[in-house]
Order: structure tokens, then C-alpha cells, then sequence
């Protein structure tokens, strides 16, 4: 047994036995309310007395999901697109990161960040990485390449621009979208969850879920969670392990709530499958897409290896000073470590598949403290209501860095060439990259006019961005630095035409660092080499129509999004012309009736590069932005056989290209999973049986184009996988 699984039994067992294990347990995790003397607890994803917004009908999405500094809203109400994926639906299609949950998504489609095992995921075209997730609405707090979902209650997706709402992201992403990862509370009931895991593949898991209230109104409330995953997976020789615990607080008076967060994950990979790039220096870009190798094979070099370790931490507070005036104050703070040696392919030829792997050393220490300030509250002038919000953020990151290269290494995509690890001299200690300082002040009202039928939201908010970079290499001191602001306005109107059905129009904006100019393009040296151009403001225009009877929830959305480009034009670095993102989405959710879930939609992108200063490449799509892509899931409760119920996804992504070229273009695809879920009563506790089958059909297919912008490097979607766990709740 290895010391870190002995951490975690232990831990175990000391928070079943400092909580008075057994007790009675409800049947559902989601969130109910306790009638009290003097107050009504809810389960809450914050301190904040909105709680949870309400599982929709099927319980797989929540009636609404967070506006940034608006709040919780319903979607009926809300002038974005916002999707929110609940604990039971997480469960009940046994997903293991936060990419698993996404899958169900047909605005979001997962890939994988350049040159390591980072997930990041396209929305509406743009790309954010993982370790750009929020967590209850702070950024960079959890793990930066791969988060659990022992770690958090929901998963919210914002699809759109939201510089207004959740300030600027600080590693320049979060243009198509955002995704906010809220956290796990003690519900109003005792909780005592154990579920057991395994797979074909001798993957094996086992994860511990326990929550009580306690005080006289239950005012206080913890919830211990803490798993251990170990063993191979359906890729040959492909080992990973996982462990992590997290303890979340919180207190709820009637004026003062709060609420803490603490968490550790340690995450190791071993001879994972790595990316393929398409070139190899000195060798030109290949010509031809390789055709995809069997699903389960591996090339990846038997030393390489990853490890990320990660301790976090976060606090909020709220203050009701009056009936309509509210203050809080939420910190976080992430110490993060990793270690990794990798041993990527670039191909020489896509036809024969060769290719060249080289041994890439690296060790990194990232440090980050953020927090946020804000006033709320509400009143009327007239018939006109308002709710207004202001507050203030910042977030402070640095970045320590060491790396080691080597490389020559000849290799075969269809027959890989495996070498003993060669020789690298000591990566020295990780010596300091990079400091990001972000601050921002934000200001917004949502008037209300019509006996609230119409909602009119109007805000602005003034960032700043600042970030130094160092030669963490030669340790010759700051090589550049940049210290700009802007002002990102937004406006969204909401009609609320019948109680089931309301239209909708936004025009928001994000933010990002401006590029920094290269020391040379072509061969040649660039005249204002490391300067760095101003913020570049990404705008974004949207209409939708959303529409929620009692038991089905319809969302269709026109958008466009521009974007600034930067090139280099006679041999100065300079911002011109720009990107056009334009998309429809259909989203659907809820019952078609009473013993019928769907979840899904259909999204159509146009992603074209505009005005690029290359005649040769303008007007061409955007690297791995599929034109098409839909995912609709159904789910079964057998009326005849009581606790029963069987599931099944379909997920398509249309064809892509791998450079800005068009000339690799990489094949549609389409998978089959299905599942199944029993409940059985069984004295004092009930036994939840889930089976799972991941590709069906063992369809050998290039799940992801790039992950990283203007890189198209090429990732191999998993074999069949068939997955068991065990959910035992204890009364």
C-alpha cells in the first residue's frame, strides 16, 4: 500500500469517526431546505444566501448557474448562455476530471494542452486551459493540468465573452467562454458515502464522501471528501494515480455567513500517451494527416512520466447590513508543484508515419493569492427597480521554472522505437519566470421595468494588467515587461415574454494581455522586438431565445465574436485586422417525459481568420474548430424494473484543420457510450450499481486538433472502456 493511500484511509477514518458514523442519510446529495426558528439553511456552493440554484427537471443541470458578480441567476432571467452541471448527473456518467463532465457539452469540445497532459477545452472557437478554471469564482486556484471531481459539486459553463463579469483571465484565455468549478457543502442532511471503482483495465479507485450540520439551527456545517485512484488504463502501458482530500466549512447566521476551503491533490502519470506533433525541425511540416493507429496503442517512451501536487485554500464571507444591502470578501491561495520528463513525437512523413522523440525535462513552482471585494444591493425609483453590484479584485501569480532538452531520437508512429532514457544534464532548481499583478474595479445595475418583465443589465469594468517576465534560464534579470489597462463595458437586455419563455441580447467584451513581439519572423529580426502591443478587447454580440416548460428546457443563441490580430509586417511587430468567431447554438435539457432524460444540443461555428497580413491564408478556418458538432444523451428509467435506468450518448465533431494553411484536414468523427445505474435497498444503507462503456464501437479517431493557438498537434481518442463503480449511502 503506498504511503499516499495510506494518508488518505486515514484520513478516512478519522472523519467518519469524528462525525458520529452511522447516522441517518437522505436519498439525494442535491441541495434541500430545513424549516428553523430563526433561519432557513440551504445547501450553498458559498457564503452567499442565494445557495445553489435548484436541480431542473431530471436533475442533471440546474435551473440557473453564476453571473460572475451578478450572482446566481435563473436562465430564464439572464442575458448569457450559462449551462450547470450537477453532482448527480457528475456521478451517474462516472466522471473522473472536469474534461469528462464536459463531454457532454455541444458548445465544448475537450483537448489537450501543448507538449504535456494539460486539459483545455474549445468554446465557441477560443481555446481556455485548465488552468484557467474559476473555483467559486476565483481564478487559478485548483490543480493546473488535471482536477478531480471528488473536488467540486458542479461545473458551470459560461459561453461567451465575460471580462465584466469575472474580470480579466490572468493567462489570457476565457475569450469563447469561462468554466466556474463550484465546491461541496454539508447539505441538511447526515451524509456517509463510500464508492468503490474498477475498470477492465485494472483501474481501481476508491473515494470516502461525509458531511454533517451541527448548532442549534445546524448553523455549522463540514464536508470531508477524500479518493484514491490507482492502476493502468485502456491505453497499453498508460499507468496513473491520484490522491486528494478536501475539507470544505461553512457557517450560516441570520446576517453572517461564511464559508472555507481546503484541498490537496497529487496526480501521477506514467508512459502516458503524449501528442504528435506535425514537424519536426529540421524537417518541414508533414503534408499529410496520418491516418489514426489502433485506439489502445502507445508510443509514448517508458520513462517519461508527470507529476503535479497541488495544496489550496479559500475563504469567503458575506454581511447583510440591511434588507437590501450586502457586503463579502473572498481569498484563495494555491501552492502548486510539477516534475516531468517527456518524450513527445514530431513526424517527419504523416504517410509512414516516421517521426523524431526528444527527452524534455521540466520542473515548475506556481504560487498564486487572489481575492475579490464587493457592495450589493437593491431599491426602486418609481416603477424602475435596480439591483446594483461594485467590486474590486486582484490576483497575484509567480511562476519558477527549470527545463533540460535533448533530442534526436528516431521513432515510428504505427511501430514506436523504445530507448533507455538518455542521458540529460541536472535541471537545475526552478528559478524564477514570470509574475502576473491583475487588479480591477467593476460597477454594474440590472434595472428592472414592465413588473420586472424587462431586465436591462449596464456595467463597466476598469482592469489592469501587469506582468513581468524573467531569463529563468541565465538569471540575467527581467527581459520584459507590460503594464497596460482598459475599460470593458457590457449591456444585456432580457424580455421575459410568457413565464415559460423570455428572448435575450448582450454585448460584452473580454480581455486579454496584448502580444509581445518575437526577435525574429522569417529569418529575420524584428524591429520593436519585446515590446509588447496593448490589451487586446475581444467583442461579442449576442441574441438568443430560451424557453422551460415544467419538464423540457430549450436555449438557441446567435453570436459573433471579433478578436484583434497581431503580425509582423515589414519586419515590425504590430496589432491588424482580426478573427470572426459566428455560431448557432441549440442547446436541450430536461425530461421528454416522465421516465425520459435528454441533455444535449448542436452547435454550428464559423471560426475565419481575417485580415492575417497573409493573403494566403485569409479567409481559412481557425486551427481545430470543427464546423459542426452535436452531443445529445437520453437516459432510461425502466418503469417495469424500479431503479433502473439505462443511458446512451452520441457525440459528433465535424472535420478540422491542423494548420492555418487549410491544407491538413483532419476526418470527422462520431462515438456511442452507453450506461446503466441500479438502486437497491438494502437494510440501513442503499447500493448504487453504475456500469459504463466509453466508445462502443472501439472507433480509432483524432479526438482533439492543437490546444494551444496556432498549433494543430494531434490527439488520439481512448479505446472502448468499460467502468464499474459501487456507491454505498449509509442511513
Amino acid at each position: 500500500m503506498s504511503p499516499h493511500f495510506k494518508q488518505i484511509s486515514l484520513s478516512i477514518a478519522l472523519a467518519l469517526g469524528s462525525l458520529s458514523f452511522p447516522v441517518l442519510a437522505a436519498d439525494s446529495n442535491e441541495e434541500k431546505a430545513v424549516e428553523l426558528d430563526a433561519l432557513t439553511v440551504t445547501a450553498s456552493a458559498d457564503a452567499s444566501a442565494e445557495g445553489l440554484s435548484p436541480a431542473f427537471e431530471g436533475g442533471q443541470v440546474a435551473e440557473g448557474g453564476r453571473a460572475g458578480i451578478l450572482g446566481t441567476r435563473d436562465h430564464l432571467e439572464t442575458p448569457f448562455s450559462i449551462t450547470s452541471y450537477t453532482n448527480e448527473f457528475i456521478q451517474d456518467r462516472q466522471a473522473q476530471s472536469v474534461g469528462d463532465v464536459l463531454k457532454a457539452d455541444p458548445g465544448v469540445r475537450v483537448a489537450r494542452g501543448f507538449g504535456n497532459f494539460q486539459e483545455a477545452y474549445f468554446i465557441r472557437g477560443f481555446i481556455l486551459n485548465s488552468d484557467d478554471i474559476a473555483y467559486n469564482g476565483l481564478y487559478s486556484l485548483l490543480p493546473r493540468q488535471y482536477i478531480a471531481t471528488e473536488l467540486f459539486e458542479r461545473v458551470e459553463v459560461f459561453r461567451g465573452a465575460s471580462s465584466f463579469l469575472t474580470g480579466a483571465n490572468p493567462n489570457g484565455g476565457g475569450i469563447g467562454g469561462a468554466i466556474n468549478l463550484l465546491p461541496k457543502r454539508a447539505p441538511n442532511y447526515d451524509l456517509n458515502r463510500i464508492t468503490l471503482g474498477a475498470s477492465h483495465h485494472d483501474d481501481r479507485n476508491i473515494a470516502a464522501d461525509v458531511a454533517r450540520r451541527y448548532g442549534a439551527n445546524d448553523e455549522f456545517g463540514i464536508r470531508v471528501n477524500a479518493a484514491h485512484h490507482n492502476g493502468g488504463s485502456s491505453i497499453e502501458d498508460e499507468e496513473a494515480e491520484l490522491n486528494l482530500f478536501s475539507i470544505g466549512l461553512d457557517y450560516r447566521g441570520e446576517r453572517l455567513r461564511l464559508s472555507a476551503d481546503f484541498g490537496y491533490q497529487n496526480h501521477q502519470l506514467d508512459e502516458t500517451r503524449t501528442n504528435v506533433a506535425l514537424s519536426s525541425f529540421p524537417f518541414p511540416e508533414i503534408s499529410t494527416i496520418p491516418s489514426e493507429p489502433d485506439a489502445s496503442s502507445n508510443w509514448a517512451q517508458p520513462w517519461s512520466y508527470s507529476n503535479e501536487e497541488d495544496h489550496f485554500g479559500t475563504f469567503r464571507a458575506e454581511y447583510d447590513f440591511a434588507e437590501n444591502l450586502t457586503a463579502w470578501a473572498a481569498y484563495g491561495m494555491r501552492h502548486g508543484e510539477e516534475e516531468n520528463s517527456l518524450g513527445n513525437l514530431s513526424l517527419v512523413s504523416g504517410v509512414t508515419g516516421e517521426g523524431r522523440v526528444s527527452r524534455f525535462d521540466n520542473k515548475r513552482i506556481d504560487r498564486v493569492q487572489t481575492g475579490e471585494l464587493g457592495l450589493k444591493g437593491n431599491f426602486r425609483t418609481g416603477s424602475v427597480g435596480h439591483e446594483w453590484v461594485t467590486a474590486y479584485s486582484y490576483f497575484v501569480s509567480e511562476t519558477k521554472n527549470a527545463f533540460g532538452f535533448v533530442g534526436g531520437l528516431t521513432s515510428n508512429l504505427y511501430n514506436p522505437t523504445y530507448y533507455e532514457q538518455p542521458a540529460l544534464a541536472d535541471v537545475y532548481d526552478p528559478r524564477l519566470g514570470n509574475r502576473v499583478r491583475l487588479n480591477s474595479f467593476a460597477l454594474g445595475d440590472t434595472l428592472s421595468f414592465m413588473q420586472d418583465k424587462f431586465l436591462l443589465t449596464l456595467g463597466a469594468r476598469y482592469q489592469t494588467l501587469k506582468s513581468e517576465d524573467y531569463d529563468y534560464q541565465n538569471q540575467t534579470g527581467r527581459t520584459a515587461q507590460y503594464d497596460e489597462n482598459e475599460v470593458t463595458p457590457t449591456i444585456g437586455a432580457v424580455v421575459k415574454l410568457t413565464d415559460q419563455m423570455s428572448v435575450y441580447a448582450n454585448y460584452i467584451e473580454s480581455l486579454a494581455r496584448g502580444q509581445t513581439a518575437p526577435a525574429s519572423s522569417g529569418g529575420n529580426p524584428v524591429v520593436n522586438a519585446g515590446e509588447s502591443l496593448s490589451p487586446y478587447v475581444a467583442e461579442q454580440k449576442e441574441l438568443g431565445w430560451k424557453y422551460e416548460s415544467e419538464l423540457l428546457g430549450l436555449g438557441l443563441a446567435y453570436f459573433t465574436t471579433t478578436k484583434p490580430r497581431a503580425y509582423v509586417e515589414n519586419n515590425v511587430f504590430t496589432e491588424a485586422g482580426e478573427d470572426e468567431h459566428q455560431g448557432v447554438e441549440l442547446t436541450l435539457y430536461g425530461k421528454a417525459t416522465d421516465n425520459i432524460k435528454l441533455l444535449g444540443g448542436v452547435t454550428w461555428l464559423d471560426a475565419e481568420q481575417k485580415d492575417t497580413g497573409d493573403e494566403s491564408i485569409d479567409g481559412n478556418e481557425v486551427i481545430g474548430v470543427a464546423e459542426w458538432q452535436a452531443t445529445m444523451g437520453a437516459e432510461w428509467e425502466l418503469p417495469q424494473f424500479d431503479g433502473l435506468a439505462l443511458d446512451t450518448r452520441v457525440t459528433y465533431t465535424g472535420s478540422r484543420y491542423a494548420n492555418d494553411a487549410n491544407t491538413l484536414k483532419v476526418d470527422d468523427w462520431t462515438t456511442v457510450d452507453v450506461g446503466a445505474r441500479y438502486i437497491v435497498a438494502m437494510g440501513n444503507q442503499d447500493l448504487t450499481l453504475r456500469a459504463r462503456v466509453h466508445n462502443l464501437f472501439d472507433r480509432d479517431y483524432w479526438a482533439s486538433v492543437g490546444g494551444y493557438p496556432g498549433n494543430g498537434y494531434l490527439v488520439l481518442g481512448a479505446p472502448r472502456t468499460v467502468s464499474l463503480t459501487a456507491t454505498v449511502d449509509f442511513y
